[in-house]
């Protein structure tokens, strides 16, 4: 029922590769910097940075078209991103600006796009996997090829609200991959210690849904597993699991200091595994790319940074009266077949 963890590699070309480098970089600065506007105050509340964790994303939007849909936790800069959403607007609703993807008032935990299909970032663990789920309903209904990704965590693996999904996903045949971001220790409990089952991704067997191991240091092997996940929705086989093993390296959230590892694991992971250098190393080796050609490509990525970070300090706070907009849909309608 479940496949196992593939070591295959897809062809990728130049371009591509160079393309994944650099949408890695953006998260991994992009989150950098926001780690220096919470210490500098400017962020307040919670803020769980996704650095060394980029691969996921990246590899598996790679696979993605327009009209796919994504769903997410809380740790989900990366993932607004990813998907194209400005950093200019993630950033200002981190700080609580008007010029946020939520007007200021949703922070780092509720932003949405509409427009680029990211249907939120969610504070309830696991809440989001049954949204997504109906997401992945409304384009059975209307009969297109779309498919919805519904991401969680280890940690949101045992919560009983995702097997109450899985049963309505497999017996609707709903063209969902149910994503779990398996950074190995939750919100500060090793995997080990909190869950009874190793293998997270055989988790959909007693609901004859398929899943797969899949390496998320490797941004090239997660682009083949969502390729392999996003056809098998597509024709209209029913729902898939993908486990995508990571790591984080920082807390789980700012506020947590992380003493439930040492900082050896931390380092040793950084200087193994890390996503992105293993993608440098292969565009350097290959000739791909030069140092310099990738220096270029930082100094690009800090600029946009730095000017997502310069628009959201100087954005104004929402005005008082936006207290009361977004709380009834002024208008709505029915979509005809």
């Amino acid at each position: 029922m479940a496949a196992k963890k593939t070591s295959k590699k897809p062809n990728v070309s130049a371009e591509e590769l160079l393309g994944y480098y650099r949408e890695m970089l953006l998260i991994r600065r992009f989150e950098e910097k926001a780690g220096q506007l919470y210490g500098m105050g400017l962020i307040g509340g919670f803020c769980h940075l996704y650095i060394g964790q980029e691969a996921v994303v990246v590899g598996l939007e790679a696979a993605t078209k327009e009209g796919d849909k994504r769903i997410t936790s809380y740790r989900d800069h990366g993932h607004m991103l990813a998907c194209g959403m400005d950093p200019k607007g993630v950033m200002a609703e981190l700080t609580g600006r008007s010029g946020g993807y939520s007007a200021g008032k949703g922070g780092s935990m509720h932003m949405f796009s509409a427009e680029k299909h990211f249907y939120g970032g969610h504070g309830i663990v696991g809440a989001q996997v049954p949204l997504g789920a109906g997401l992945a309903f409304s384009d059975k209904y209307k009969g297109n090829d779309n498919v919805t990704f519904a991401y969680f965590g280890d940690g949101a693996a045992n919560q009983g609200q995702i097997y109450e999904t899985f049963n309505m996903a497999a017996l609707w045949d709903l063209p969902v991959i149910f994503v779990i971001e398996n950074n190995q220790y939750a919100m500060g409990t090793s995997q080990e210690r909190s869950t009874s089952t190793p293998d997270l991704y055989t988790r959909g067997e007693a609901f004859g849904i398929k899943g797969e191991l899949v390496d998320g240091m490797n941004v090239l092997a997660v682009k083949e597993a969502s390729e392999k996940a996003v056809a098998h929705c597509r024709s209209g086989k029913g729902p898939y699991v993908l486990e995508v093993k990571t790591y984080r390296y920082r807390g789980h959230s700012m506020s947590d200091p992380a003493k439930y590892r040492s900082r050896d694991e931390v380092q040793k992971m950084r200087e193994e595994r890390d996503p992105i250098e293993q993608v440098k190393a292969t565009l350097l080796t290959g000739k791909h790319a030069t140092e310099e050609d990738l220096k270029a490509i930082d100094k690009d990525i800090k600029a946009i940074v730095n000017e997502s970070a310069e628009f959201a300090k100087e954005s104004p706070e929402p005005h008082l009266d936006e207290l009361w907009t977004d709380i009834y849909a002024e208008n709505t309608s029915q979509e005809t077949a």
